[in-house]
């Protein structure tokens, strides 16, 4: 399974599950759709959707000048069944699990709209980090937790598994720009692309140590030493092997 980081091109416009999606926020919040911070927002879930891989990246101004244009035309018809079928069913457990403090949500994730998100659920199987394609079914345990069903982005049902929403599902991270690794910070939780010989996963790791170089036309040079959480093993990387996590992003604005 991999989730390596989007690259980066010229934006070309929005995809139709897109469309759909700003449809339904147009109509749902109207002139705050025309919000610097509401645009910004939406732009990097758009980002990071896995709906948008290989595609270019959406920059805030555009999703502005669509809404700005659409407005204006007077768009306010409903959202169709296909975005009801996106929304996630574990939109309804994680608003559940927040009730009683799930620790492994920020609190920078706590006011997003659920249905507007894209999450990730670690494997039982390798312990690594993954991109949810679907969440096909919920139940809950005697002991009071959730558990979802889950379907991996790019695999089959075969790799589908039964995961425990407080331990194993959170919002998905996001990769960075070059221009944006001052954000990250030693003492943060990220995830990081390892590289074995005989596989390479996404894994929390914490940043030990930031060294800050000099960008040139290749993009950000500095090196970032991470220590693995489930092996403790250390390494040095490059920001573009690593993903962050929503709410460093967040605090750093």
């Amino acid at each position: 399974m991999d989730l390596r980081p989007r690259q980066r091109q010229s934006f070309s416009g929005f995809t139709k599950s897109e469309v759909q999606r700003m449809e339904h926020l147009l109509n749902e919040f109207k002139e705050q759709c025309l919000e610097k911070e509401f645009c910004k927002k939406l732009a990097r879930i758009l980002n990071r959707s896995s709906g948008r891989a290989g595609k270019p990246a959406v920059n805030w101004n555009e999703v502005r000048s669509w809404f700005q244009k659409n407005q204006q035309n007077g768009l306010s018809k409903e959202s169709s069944c296909n975005e009801a079928k996106e929304t996630p069913v574990v939109t309804e457990a994680l608003a559940r699990n927040k009730k009683i403090g799930n620790p492994k949500m920020a609190e920078g994730e706590k006011n997003e709209d659920l249905s507007m998100l894209e999450f990730e659920a670690k494997s039982l199987k390798d312990g690594a980090w993954y991109d949810v394609d679907t969440f096909l079914s919920h139940r809950f345990l005697s002991s009071g937790d959730i558990e979802v069903h889950v379907r991996y982005v790019g695999f089959g049902a075969e790799e589908d598994e039964w995961i425990n929403v407080r331990d194993s599902v959170r919002v998905r991270s996001v990769a960075l720009e070059h221009s944006e690794c001052r954000k990250v910070k030693v003492g943060d939780l990220v995830v990081c692309f390892q590289e074995r010989q005989d596989q390479a996963r996404y894994y929390d790791a914490h940043v030990i140590e930031v060294q800050k170089r000099w960008h040139d036309v290749r993009g950000c040079r500095c090196l970032f030493l991470i220590r693995y959480d489930h092996d403790n093993s250390e390494e040095k990387v490059r920001l573009r092997r690593l993903c962050c996590r929503p709410d460093i992003l967040a605090n750093s604005e």
